[in-house]
């Protein structure tokens, strides 16, 4: 059974609640109709039920979303170590500014010192912002200066995302 997900930040609400909460369909309706009732002040009705049940989405895979927005790099060195430590210290010389969501870096098994980097967004804008930050330039070079060439950029608008896993 596919999961679902319901997310308070994609209801308008004069609180400003961020709660999302995921699950099957109708233990995730009687948690997100206790969740408005005990902080949201709405009435436990029929009505709420059916809106709740409305509203649900079926869970992302990978918390990525058509419309996300996923950046491949492509690059070699033989000093690995070095590219994950810059990358550490990047996310701290960006701090909140970041708008990155996750990473994965992973090592090409059939080309020796040839590594992928799959970064996501929530969409484009978000991408460019984290590119055009000062501490991402910065990154970006000291990373150039430990690779044998160029990086490759792939940049990617995330389309569907299938769950293989039920």
């Amino acid at each position: 059974m596919t999961r679902k997900y319901a997310d308070c930040r994609e209801t308008p609400s004069v609180s400003g609640c961020t709660l999302a909460m995921s699950g099957e369909e109708e233990e995730l309706v009687r948690a997100a109709v206790q969740h408005a009732v005990d902080v949201h002040e709405h009435t436990d009705d029929e009505e709420l039920r059916e809106g709740v049940r409305q509203g649900l989405k079926d869970a992302p895979v990978a918390d990525t979303t058509p419309g996300a927005f996923v950046q491949l790099i492509e690059f070699h060195t033989d000093r690995i170590d070095e590219v994950e430590r810059m990358a550490r210290e990047w996310a701290d010389a960006i701090g909140a500014d970041r708008t990155a969501r996750w990473a994965l870096v992973g090592a090409d098994r059939d080309r020796p010192g040839t590594y992928m980097e799959i970064v996501e967004f929530p969409d484009y804008p978000a991408g460019m912002e984290n590119s055009a930050h000062p501490a991402t330039a910065e990154f970006a070079e000291k990373v150039r200066a430990v690779c044998t060439d160029e990086p490759r950029f792939v940049n990617l608008e995330v389309r569907s995302t299938t769950d293989f896993s039920a």
